[in-house]
């Protein structure tokens, strides 16, 4: 108990040393910028993955970071911690707007959404958008897609929940904003009242580690968790998710990162006292 206590405590201190806690906030908002940026998913190319680091000054953590998400999730590398706790979310219906960033189709909330609590420290719910196919790998499996869940605490720690997704049954939050997605362009869209309870994680099983953005500026300190539960979207919601970016984004995904280096840690409850 008294290690994981201090694994905790290691992470989260990592995660504060990173960047100063007004330029985190800056760098946050900055890759939430609408215009599109120069940067594609295609491998081999000058502004594919592998030359992010190159294209901006600011982006050279895409490149030489020690801590870059996305990660494969291996179960024979991750370390079980019980005491890491339930998540805790409270989520709350808010305004929000649906924005089309060139590289994805983003739900910003304008009012509070609500927050989760990760050691003791809340993070308010900022914006939510979709990679395809996804970006984090389960044992070297690769999904349909992956929907970010964005937090910032007021010290500027940024949280990410990720939950991936198979082909099947539709997913419900997506089908409460199937056709604004159908039909945001190049101006935000307003969605109206947008709850994100209605975003289901699942299971109470997750992967926790200190990662980064997957997106240029590719910010490290990152807090992420990664529900383990596959959830289920239809064909016809990831096809409109394509096809509403702009030309040359319909795939979306980051490829997984070099994670030797990186402590990954799963929660999963215990049963009648004992572990699962």
């Amino acid at each position: 108990m008294l290690f994981h206590a201090n694994l905790t405590t290691i992470f989260l201190f990592l995660a504060s040393l990173i960047l100063s806690s007004n330029h985190l906030i800056s760098i946050a908002l900055e890759s939430e910028v609408d215009d599109e940026s120069p940067f594609t998913y295609t491998e081999g190319t000058d502004q594919g993955p592998n030359n992010w680091s190159q294209i901006d000054p600011h982006w050279k953590a895409c490149g030489h970071g020690k801590m870059q998400s996305p990660i494969d999730l291996l179960d024979r590398r991750v370390q079980v911690f019980p005491a890491l706790g339930k998540l805790k979310r409270d989520y709350k219906a808010a305004p929000a707007v649906a924005r089309n960033r060139g590289h994805d189709i983003t739900v910003v909330w304008k009012g509070n959404a609500g927050e989760i609590n990760i050691n003791g420290t809340n993070y308010k719910l900022q914006q939510c958008h979709w990679h395809s196919p996804s970006e984090h790998t389960f044992n070297g499996s690769r999904y349909e897609l992956e929907l970010h869940v964005v937090h910032l605490s007021s010290n500027g720690e940024i949280a990410v929940v990720g939950i991936v997704y198979k082909y099947g049954h539709p997913d419900p939050f997506l089908s409460e904003l199937f056709h604004h997605i159908k039909s945001v362009g190049e101006e935000e869209k307003d969605l109206g009242i947008v709850n994100p309870g209605l975003i289901k994680f699942g299971s109470r099983k997750y992967y926790r580690y200190i990662g980064s953005l997957t997106v240029p500026p590719c910010t490290e300190g990152v807090i992420w968790t990664m529900v383990k539960k596959v959830r289920t979207v239809s064909r016809e919601q990831v096809a409109a998710l394509r096809e509403a970016v702009h030309d040359g984004f319909e795939a979306n995904a980051r490829p997984t990162q070099q994670s030797d280096s990186i402590a990954v840690e799963f929660y999963t409850p215990r049963v009648n006292g004992g572990s699962t």
